[in-house]
């Protein structure tokens, strides 16, 4: 199931983690984007949307109506306490990598039954199962063109 997403998403994954670790230890900690977050924070944050959009799509196989925090007014806080940017940059890369395999892997077992099963985030927009795989693609490819103007 989601056959086009999970490809694109491995595909972006593999051709971005070989070259994130090219680029030097400046670009990756000095340059900002307008969030004012660096490549490092960057990424720890897309390793915290895989990590609850993982939540989300393992707990919409099992109930039709999830009520599971919505941390994304709380994205800054995250990546402070987790302290991305002093993390080993090599790690945080490798692991990133790794969960997004595995997010494609959980989304290829996904239960089609389960496509409409609902879930409302802190603003409450209704979201589906469907919705939540192609916007977890969505603001991947989002970061990594931030990530990709950070570079030039």
């Amino acid at each position: 199931m989601f056959e086009d997403v999970r490809k694109e998403i491995e595909s972006k994954v593999e051709a971005w983690s070989s070259r994130l670790l090219e680029l030097s230890n400046e670009v990756i900690t000095e340059r900002r984007n307008n969030q004012n977050r660096t490549i490092r924070q960057i990424l720890g944050h897309l390793v915290d949307s895989a990590v609850n959009n993982h939540h989300r799509i393992v707990r919409f196989q099992y109930t039709e109506s999830l009520d599971f925090p919505d941390y994304r007014q709380d994205n800054d806080r995250w990546i402070a306490i987790q302290n991305y940017q002093s993390e080993d940059f090599e790690q945080l890369v490798s692991f990133w990598k790794s969960y997004n395999f595995h997010m494609v892997h959980i989304m290829g077992n996904s239960d089609r039954e389960c496509l409409n099963h609902t879930w409302h985030d802190f603003e409450g927009t209704r979201e589906t199962l469907q919705t939540i795989v192609e916007g977890y693609l969505w603001h991947l490819s989002l970061h990594l063109k931030e990530i990709q103007d950070l570079i030039e």
